[in-house]
């Protein structure tokens, strides 16, 4: 398993070279890699705390291999909220992804409180986030042609 630094951080706080390695990302991984031409770019990143997982790589200095996008109640959904999940294609198959959603989790429950989470799941990852407690709510949609479905985890009390 990869070891990464998490840095969770405001969009005004971001440097040059975070933004780009982020939004690097989510374009292989969203437009690229899923063959999907979207709005990446939704007029939502200034409002989201940007959850980064680094790994030091030996002459590139830091290295982002794991992100999601936070956000509090009201925001997204009236809810708080976890979206772009990703992961960098070169560290997939050793479970950085169940450790990606477990520190996003905690990172909303440490910003804003412990409190429901809504995401919008891509349906065929449904099973992937029922693993973390999440329960379908509502019905499938399309967004961008890939089939979605909202999901919400209630924290137990």
């Amino acid at each position: 398993m990869i070891s990464l630094v998490w840095k969770r951080v405001a969009f005004c706080d971001l440097t040059p070279h975070q933004l780009y390695e982020l939004l690097q990302l989510r374009t292989d991984v969203f437009v690229m890699e899923q063959a999907c031409a979207f709005q990446d770019m939704d007029g939502y990143d200034h409002q989201a705390v940007h959850l980064l997982g680094t790994t030091s790589v030996v002459g590139q200095g830091e290295r982002l291999m794991a992100y999601a996008r936070l956000f509090p109640a009201g925001i997204k959904f009236a809810e708080a909220s976890i979206g772009r999940v990703i992961t960098r294609d070169t560290a997939r198959g050793a479970g950085l992804g169940h450790v990606l959603i477990h520190e996003a989790i905690a990172s909303v429950a440490a910003l804003w409180g412990v409190q429901p989470i809504r995401i919008g799941a891509q349906s065929h990852l449904t099973p992937y986030y029922r693993q973390h407690g999440f329960v379908e709510v509502g019905a499938t949609y399309q967004e961008d042609g890939i089939g979605h479905q909202d999901m919400l985890l209630t924290p137990a009390t």
